[in-house]
């Protein structure tokens, strides 16, 4: 069995909110700050992180205190590959801050044995005033790395970050897209025992997420351990075997990623295909609509997780409009389990199209056709934006999830065929077979060589 190479025992984060922050010091201070986290190491890159000192920053001061970490426990093995899930606000990045010696625990206890890469933001660890090639090797010497090591990887990190121009120009020059791109490849190349991802993948490209994510399946099969956060959950359970679910910053549910997925639906949303905001201060919102409900619903507009292929499905979605005046496009958008974008669908009722919306309560529903998705798990995601001026009003990644059976009766289109079929949609296509009846003749069997004329 592999070893344990992170140990989370208790840990807890209390943030003071409106707090007097201490000075943050001289360059002095810095340089000390610096040295004790070194110190803190324990030899064989093993590293143990104890709870911080009431004199912290975040103890200063007087104010309503706020537990962004409450007594987490977990172990993770060598070669794991976590995935960290949880709704905006329930303690993701503050455990990853923690994991990378950012900030301090209040309480608890981390050990970790390895060295950690870690990207939590665009740029995390780079220097503005240094170039790309100077800013892999400073990475590469705080990971611990000799010269020699990262000049091995260096045109490698080069060549996945499409950089190759730039690379000896300072990166305060580089456009976000680059930077971003930059960071992981140096942060997944440079050979970490473990590798640890925030959302930040989201400001990306779908080429470059699809890339970062093939990234990260081969950084996992050489036995590097990931922590990987994200909204994604079709990227989740592609790339994840185990998960755990924080809920107000505490560990609510831990295994296989599948299991947990579908937990965090039914309990997040209420249901796996329903989900409702009933307070408006929560609900996602522009200034002109605000996302009330979504839900998807069968052919008799009943609620339903699960859909027969054959039959259509619905995508129901209930807005408040705020303000007169707006022409608005509301839109689905769907994925599959694999993180496949299946479609896009953009409202299309000519009794809405072109006109300006008054101030009330509205429903839409995207009607999907039977026999046209594959099976499998479905994830949706809504959004409206205002026309003329386009400003996105909200969107709301995974906001539901359904499951399509498909049938075993013939009349889908799997037919009489059981094994695997593969594809993103499965459309009963027409097929028409014509047969022309001919008299088939029978040769007589003839010794030795024939001769056909």
């Amino acid at each position: 069995m592999s070893e344990i190479v992170v140990r989370v025992e208790g840990l807890s984060k209390q943030y003071r909110i409106g707090a007097r922050q201490k000075d943050p010091g001289t360059l002095r201070d810095h340089i000390v700050a610096n040295l004790k986290s070194l110190l803190r190491r324990n030899g064989h890159g093993r590293l143990r992180e104890s709870a911080g000192s009431e004199n912290s920053p975040e103890h200063a001061g007087t104010s309503d205190k706020f537990w962004a970490l409450k007594d987490v426990s977990f172990e993770v093995r060598q070669g794991e590959t976590l995935g960290v899930i949880g709704r905006n606000g329930a303690g993701k990045s503050t455990l990853l801050k923690m994991l990378s010696r950012i900030t301090q625990p209040t309480r608890g206890r981390i050990e970790i044995d390895g060295r950690v890469s870690a990207l939590l933001e665009v740029g995390t660890g780079f220097h503005g005033e240094l170039t790309g090639r100077e800013n892999i090797y400073l990475n590469g010497t705080i990971l611990g790395m000799k010269r020699a090591e990262v000049t091995r990887k260096f045109d490698e990190i080069v060549a996945f970050a499409e950089v190759e121009q730039f690379i000896d120009t300072p990166v305060k020059h580089y456009s976000s897209g680059m930077y971003l791109r930059l960071a992981f490849a140096v942060a997944a190349h440079l050979e970490p025992e473990i590798l640890i991802v925030d959302e930040v993948l989201a400001v990306g490209d779908a080429a470059f997420q699809k890339k970062c994510l093939g990234k990260m399946e081969g950084v996992a099969k050489e036995g590097r351990t990931i922590f990987f956060v994200s909204h994604n959950m079709p990227a989740v359970t592609r790339l994840c075997g185990r998960v755990i679910c924080l809920d107000g910053g505490k560990l609510c549910r831990d295994g296989a990623s599948h299991e947990v997925v579908k937990a965090y639906f039914h309990s997040e949303l209420g249901t796996m295909s329903s989900r409702e905001w009933p307070d408006s201060l929560r609900a996602p919102s522009g200034e002109v609509a605000r996302l009330r409900a979504v839900r998807v619903c069968d052919e008799n507009g009943q609620s339903t997780e699960k859909i027969d292929i054959r039959r259509k499905v619905g995508i129901e979605m209930e807005y408040e409009v705020l303000k007169p005046g707006y022409k608005l496009m509301p839109a689905v958008c769907l994925y599959n389990e694999e993180g496949v974008r299946l479609f896009d669908s953009l409202e299309h009722d000519p009794a809405w199209r072109g006109r300006v919306r008054t101030p009330g309560r509205y429903r839409s529903t995207a009607w999907i056709p039977g026999n046209f998705l594959a099976e499998g798990t479905m994830f949706v995601n809504v959004g409206i934006d205002t026309v003329e001026p386009e400003i996105a009003q909200f969107y709301e990644r995974q906001a539901v999830a359904f499951m399509v059976i498909d049938s075993c009766e013939g009349d889908s289109a799997r037919g009489d065929f059981a094994g695997l079929l593969p594809g993103v949609v499965r459309p009963l296509l027409h097929w028409s077979t014509a047969f022309t009846p001919e008299s088939i003749q029978t040769e007589p069997m003839m010794s030795g060589p024939q001769t056909r004329c």
